[in-house]
């Protein structure tokens, strides 16, 4: 088992750059599951006409997510963004948009293909206010209290290390900044067949955390003001197909409606002496 997070790191890898291909030559992709999968998880109706007017056509066909976080991150004017697992672009371009050209907006990404296509999108997009950067969740390249906020949409559910994440998203939050992420959760234990299934830990179903995880996670690194509010319950519809065995069908049937997309809050506390300004 010492060799998992590589090797999940690796699969995950390859599937979103095999997505990102895709996505290239044919203009479409699969949203948060394995290319070759009839499951979608991608929320699109999530993105209004008017947020995505201006931007490449296939850019929402391309983009990877359950949520819409920028839409409820309340993002405003001058704040500097992160977003981690960026993609596509789509989310980093709309927060681009809300922050305008006095804010920032950082797209992290571990992908080579996934960048290469975030990077054709913002160029056609004309958005300026934007930088996209290689690098790991679990290690981000950028200082201590750097950022106002933190998103991601449908990712850290993908990561082995959620510990380290989520660690670092409150290191590279500025005091009183916030982490406004959309995130698949599961509200109730799942068994242990389905945490360490690789190929579903890839399509965003057996790396998600349940709410009570997340919460003792968010609190242990030092979060406050912690909420999650579900946006969508997932069935058994919503699976990757022909991954599972008959006995893994049958056992998964029980946990019908316990796999939802959540939005997720949290505030990083300010210190002492620090005054209430952004």
């Amino acid at each position: 088992m010492q060799d998992k997070p590589d090797s999940l790191k690796k699969t995950v890898r390859e599937k979103y750059a095999e997505l990102a291909r895709l996505a290239r030559e044919q203009g479409k992709g699969s949203c948060c599951a394995p290319a070759g999968t009839a499951a979608g998880f991608c929320c699109a109706e999530n993105y209004t006409p008017g947020e995505i007017t201006g931007l490449p056509p296939e850019l929402l066909a391309a983009s990877l997510g359950c949520g819409n976080p920028t839409a409820l991150a309340d993002l405003k004017p001058g704040e500097v963004v992160l977003d981690l697992g960026s993609g596509a672009g789509l989310d980093v371009l709309l927060a681009a948009r809300r922050v305008g050209v006095a804010g920032k907006v950082y797209g992290l990404d571990m992908t080579e293909e996934m960048l290469a296509l975030a990077r054709e999108h913002q160029k056609r997009s004309g958005v300026t206010n934007v930088e996209f950067i290689k690098g790991d969740m679990e290690n981000i390249p950028l200082p201590d209290n750097h950022v106002d906020v933190v998103i991601s949409n449908c990712v850290i559910n993908l990561a082995a290390d959620k510990a380290g994440v989520i660690r670092e998203a409150f290191r590279v939050l500025k005091p009183g900044g916030r982490l406004a992420v959309s995130d698949m959760v599961w509200q109730r234990e799942v068994p242990a067949w389905l945490r360490q299934n690789v190929e579903l830990w890839a399509g965003c179903v057996a790396g998600a955390l349940t709410a009570e995880e997340y919460r003792h996670l968010l609190a242990e690194a030092g979060f406050a003001e912690i909420g999650l509010e579900v946006i969508r319950v997932f069935s058994r519809a919503d699976f990757p197909e022909g991954l599972l065995t008959e006995e893994m069908e049958k056992q998964l049937a029980s946990y019908a409606g316990s796999l939802v997309s959540a939005f997720v809050r949290a505030r990083k506390p300010r210190g002492k002496g620090e005054d209430g300004g952004r």
